[in-house]
């Protein structure tokens, strides 16, 4: 059963019906970008206390019209980040999901522009990424150490995210559901939905199709633990960034495999926009592990000179 909005939660639960178009989508996401933001805080605070990151410098615009830097412990800019990186990365996501269905934008630009639904994850990752450090930059905090915190934060925020997919039921399915393969001891739930009321009113045939933002939160949580778990590691900067590419990718990587999407023919190789970008980042990120897995910057200053001979 899907609840696109919050009076469909109610309604069902209780009985009542009560006149609450907000989106279920929207309303766990939001939640989703708050326990991130509240995540990468946390981590913050532990490297800023810990010296192993500075103050940030941000512009105040004074009583008098001055404007002046004052330097702020590096948790006190998550909000404005966030802000920035969430509002550049629906953009981002937008712009992916057109680049891949670019036949329907040339017959309908604008109602895929202001479509309520088609937002590419990736395409929000790479952009808010990329404006995550121009903030970074302009704050003059250092860059490898903040991807470095904010990697457990990406992931919790993705796969608290998948949740609302998951109960609004947006179209974020895979493909018909083998029951044959299904073992006896798996829920049936966690094998096959038919998203009965998902937002876009499209009726699926039992069994149903596997529900993938299921297994996404479940993998997401899975790596979010892992990587926080690496969060105190002993390699260098943007080693555990690096290791949250490979994680990201695998993970996109394996449920792309049993998801409808428009498939890119490149002749020899046939493969969706997803499955392209997941085998980019994974690489990225085995490239910077392989780089980065020496010991860490504060090892490597703290280390004895050799004494002249």
């Amino acid at each position: 059963m899907s609840y696109p909005y919050l009076s469909d939660v109610i309604r069902d639960f209780t009985g009542i019906d009560l006149p609450l178009p907000i989106a279920t989508f929207g309303l766990l996401v939001a939640c989703a970008i708050m326990a991130g933001a509240e995540c990468l805080k946390r981590e913050l605070a532990r490297l800023y206390a810990a010296g192993r990151i500075g103050p940030a410098h941000k512009r105040v615009k004074g009583d008098d019209g001055v404007v002046s830097e004052v330097a702020v412990p590096p948790q006190d800019i998550v909000n404005d980040l966030a802000f920035v990186v969430v509002l550049v990365g629906v953009v981002g996501a937008r712009l992916f999901h057109i680049l891949e269905h670019t036949d329907q934008f040339m017959a309908d630009p604008w109602s895929m522009i202001f479509s309520r639904s088609g937002l590419s994850v990736f395409g929000g990752l790479i952009l808010g990424t990329v404006a995550g450090v121009i903030c970074i930059r302009r704050w003059k905090l250092p860059i490898r150490p903040l991807l470095d915190a904010v990697a457990p934060a990406m992931m919790l925020g993705y796969a608290l995210g998948r949740v609302g997919c998951q109960v609004s039921g947006d179209g974020d399915w895979g493909t018909a559901a083998n029951m044959a393969l299904k073992p006896d001891w798996l829920p049936t739930w966690f094998w096959a939905q038919t998203y009965d009321n998902n937002i876009f009113g499209e009726v699926l045939a039992a069994p149903g199709v596997y529900p993938t933002s299921v297994y996404e939160t479940v993998m997401a949580l899975a790596c979010f633990a892992l990587l926080w778990k690496l969060r105190k590691h002993a390699f260098r900067s943007g080693w555990l960034f690096s290791a949250y590419l490979v994680l990201a990718g695998l993970e996109r990587l394996l449920i792309e495999q049993i998801r409808v999407n428009p498939v890119l023919d490149f002749g020899a190789i046939q493969a969706s926009q997803a499955e392209i970008v997941a085998v980019a980042l994974a690489l990225a990120g085995l490239a910077g592990l392989a780089m980065l897995s020496r010991r860490t910057d504060a090892a490597q200053s703290q280390a004895p000179a050799v004494p002249a001979p």
